[in-house]
């Protein structure tokens, strides 16, 4: 579909601005077909007459296509009355019949591109036409030829603006310029009288909106600024995109184009050949040494390649790989056989262990509860006996069958006791100092079965394995091989820390029929695992002055995870602290289980606060439920041959007995552990109340030298000490209190014994004060000799 061709002139909004105004926003739309309302015309008839006028009325009424011939019209009377004026021509009434026809030339120009709409309203133009003809005269071609020169005449004189817009004409044989259909520019009073303002493009319209934001939100924080530099960038993002893809009529409508000039007010520096020359020698010698070190790389990288191959092909004809092969191989395939036999294995393990565990609780709580009850009846018995002695003259008393029973019993194995201290030769022994740990015979032969028949199972767990994969000599040997073959895949490997693990069952094996409670049990350092992971240890071929070597923590690791932990089970379920042959046996293992460790290992492991702080609980247990000296009257225990007195010393003794074994753990245990358990606890509360309940006598001097005996002399080996610890201070005024009785009565040997004491426990101060007071003067060589 053809295109109508521009309009060659401006159109001129003197005589009707109204209607101007109101057909101009429809043409800018730019929808075809829509109808303006025609606006009412301005006051006063336009020049021309008012047929003129009528006849313009009418071509505005015929909708855009008569709206456009009425503009035109008005545009080509006013250029043709400007030349005819110019040329002195005819007159208004001349110029309006040759606008009309200049406006017919254009109306056949475009025939073409109006056809569609002329057939369209065919009847309605007839019409109009024959009223239009009827009124105005419409002129030939030699009229339209005339004014076509004088508009020529016009355009040479320069009263026109060329706009270099060319068309063809549609009527043949008719010639016309390049120039022809240019449109003058209009003068000062004929251009178009802006109503509203230019359309703005989208860059022009942000750009406005951001410097009105900008001067409003001057005085804002920098955080809004920020916030609406970055929506604006957004904005902006978004605007470059839809402005590449607009028309380029949006180009058109802006009001001028700035084109960058190029400033020749700018000065450069002048260039001659000698600059040229040096940088390009710079540029070359640059480009130069890059190429030296990419052959230096290159170099670098075939030498690698060939190492490579070299090693490559030495490796390939090395005949020791399938040897190293073979050997990597039969080990994986051993370690893998070996932990499959101690996963087998080790339910079998705990289950043994657990019996045996049992079989030694029962024998252990048997003794506590029998002692427990024991005590319970005589004490009983006593209290019993000293209510009838009061009460009754007869002096009988009516007892149960089986407390009498209890009683016989005791009194049974106290006399098997003396008869067998007699026999080895033991006279200076104390009632209540033994262990009653005897077992009826019925007790004893259920024990040695149930023990025999575990020792049976114990047997039977490794009989069915090969000695390669039970024997800890023999696996140690193998990882001892492979050490010495490749130690540097066996430290990569870090078999140093995997084989405790994989020794502990076994170990577990051999500790089954182990009892540290035992004063006959065997040394750890003489059972079979601890000397071949001693072997394996001394034999390792890393450097023995190496402190933190892999291999030197082997024992120590195997202490803490598999040893450790069983003298803890001992020593929180089985152990009885007032037995002297059950501590006296565990210090020893745990002294060297501690200072092996400790040895090994500066760092104090869980394992080990873990046994000490069961050792503690267990004796604070101790000292809570098995300790009771009762308090008779003195009418009751002078006679030392009566059950009372009897009672109280065994019970005194047996009280002294555990002072001394938990002092035993002296060098174990903290020094303010076993003074807060020994002395706060034990001599405090229970020990010095029955001393100084008792009868004063060379008896009562003996426990009290008893006592200072048991202390350890670690706590007293500071020569500057004047005063003992503080926690003694009871016991020395009980000292001195007895000193002073003593001296006034027939026990004058005894108070030397005192002052030996108290010269012992570095109580130098009170010993020179009594002294002094008493005038023993050949005591004082003794404080002069400390």
């Amino acid at each position: 579909m053809a295109h109508r061709p521009k309009r060659t002139f401006r159109q001129r909004r003197a005589y009707s601005s109204d209607s101007d105004s109101a057909e101009e926003p429809s043409a800018e739309a730019g929808v075809p077909g829509e109808q303006a309302n025609p606006a009412p015309a301005e006051e006063g008839p336009p020049p021309g007459g008012g047929r003129a006028e009528a006849a313009e009325r009418r071509l505005r009424g015929r909708g855009p296509r008569g709206r456009g011939r009425g503009l035109v019209w008005a545009s080509s009377r006013r250029a043709t009355g400007a030349a005819l004026r110019a040329g002195g021509g005819p007159d208004v009434p001349e110029s309006r019949t040759v606008d009309i026809s200049t406006d017919e030339d254009d109306e056949t120009h475009h025939s073409s591109e109006t056809k569609d709409n002329q057939s369209s309203s065919s009847d309605s133009s007839s019409s109009l036409e024959e009223e239009f003809s009827s009124i105005v005269n419409i002129p030939d071609a030699a009229f339209v030829q005339a004014a076509r020169r004088k508009r020529e005449l016009a355009r040479a004189r320069e009263d026109y603006i060329s706009l270099d817009l060319k068309h063809t004409s549609t009527i043949p044989g008719v010639k016309k310029n390049s120039d022809e259909d240019s449109q003058s520019e209009p003068d000062d009073y004929e251009k178009r009288i802006p109503f509203t303002s230019k359309p703005q493009t989208l860059r022009q319209r942000m750009a406005e909106e951001t410097t009105t934001r900008n001067e409003e939100t001057s005085d804002e924080s920098q955080e809004d600024e920020n916030q609406d530099i970055w929506e604006q960038q957004q904005m902006r993002k978004a605007v470059k995109i839809i402005t590449e893809g607009q028309d380029t009529d949006l180009s058109c409508c802006s009001e001028s184009q700035t084109v960058k000039k190029f400033d020749t007010s700018i000065s450069f520096p002048p260039v001659n050949l000698e600059i040229i020359k040096k940088q390009l020698n710079t540029r070359l010698t640059l480009l130069q040494d890059t190429h030296r070190s990419h052959l230096r790389e290159y170099e670098r990288y075939i030498q690698d390649i060939k190492s490579s191959k070299s090693t490559i092909q030495n490796l390939e004809n090395s005949s020791n790989q399938a040897l190293n092969f073979k050997f990597y191989k039969s080990m994986k395939i051993y370690v893998e056989n070996l932990i499959d036999c101690l996963n087998e294995k080790i339910i079998s393990i705990q289950e043994i262990e657990s019996s045996m565990h049992a079989l030694l609780l029962k024998q252990a709580m048997t003794f506590m509860k029998r002692r427990q009850d024991e005590l319970k009846h005589e004490s009983t018995y006593l209290q019993q006996l000293s209510r009838t002695a009061e009460t009754s003259t007869n002096g009988s008393l009516a007892i149960c069958e089986k407390t009498q029973w209890i009683l016989e019993e005791i009194e049974s194995r106290r006399t098997r006791r003396r008869q067998a201290r007699a026999l080895s030769g033991k006279c200076d022994h104390q009632e209540g100092t033994s262990s009653d740990e005897e077992l009826s015979s019925a007790d004893m032969t259920d024990f040695q079965k149930s023990q025999g028949d575990i020792l049976q199972d114990h047997k039977k767990i490794l009989e069915d394995v090969h000695d390669d994969f039970c024997n800890i000599q023999t696996i140690l040997l193998k990882f001892q091989q492979w050490r010495e073959k490749f130690p540097d895949s066996y430290y990569e490997a870090f078999i140093s820390l995997c084989i405790p693990k994989l020794l502990n069952p076994l170990i577990r094996v051999q500790l089954i029929d182990w009892n540290p409670l035992k004063f006959d049990s065997v040394g750890l350092k003489q059972m079979p695992w601890f000397t071949s992971i001693e072997e394996f240890m001394d034999s390792s071929m890393e450097d023995s002055k190496k402190e933190d070597s892999s291999d030197k923590k082997i024992l120590s690791v195997v202490i803490n995870k598999t040893i450790i932990p069983r003298l803890t089970d001992f020593v929180e379920f089985i152990w009885d602290p007032l037995s002297t042959s059950q501590t006296t046996s565990l210090i020893t293992h745990c002294r060297m289980v501690l200072e092996e460790h400790s040895t090994s290992e500066n760092e104090v492991s869980k394992g080990k606060e873990d046994l000490l702080k069961s050792i503690v609980a267990r004796m604070k247990k101790a000292i809570e439920d098995d300790v009771f000296i009762p308090l008779y009257p003195k009418s009751a225990v002078e006679n030392k041959t009566s059950p009372h007195s009897k009672f109280q010393e065994r019970q005194f003794w047996s009280g002294l007995k555990l002072f001394h074994n938990i002092l035993l753990w002296n060098g174990l245990l903290p020094d303010d552990t076993l003074q807060e358990l020994a002395l706060g606890k034990l001599l405090n509360r229970y020990l010095l109340i029955a001393l100084l309940n008792a009868i004063l006598d060379p008896g009562v001097v003996k426990k009290c030298n008893q006592i200072a005996a048991y202390l350890p002399e670690k706590w007293f080996e500071n020569s500057a000490m004047r005063t003992s610890i503080p926690q003694l201070e009871n016991f020395i005024q009980f000292l001195l209190q007895s000193a002073h009785k003593l001296s006034k009565s027939e026990f004058r040997d005894e108070v030397k014994e005192i002052i030996l004491t108290l010269v012992k426990i570095k109580a130098l101060n009170q010993a020179e004060s009594f002294i002094e007071e008493y005038h023993l003067d050949h005591l004082k060589s003794v404080i002069k000799e400390v």
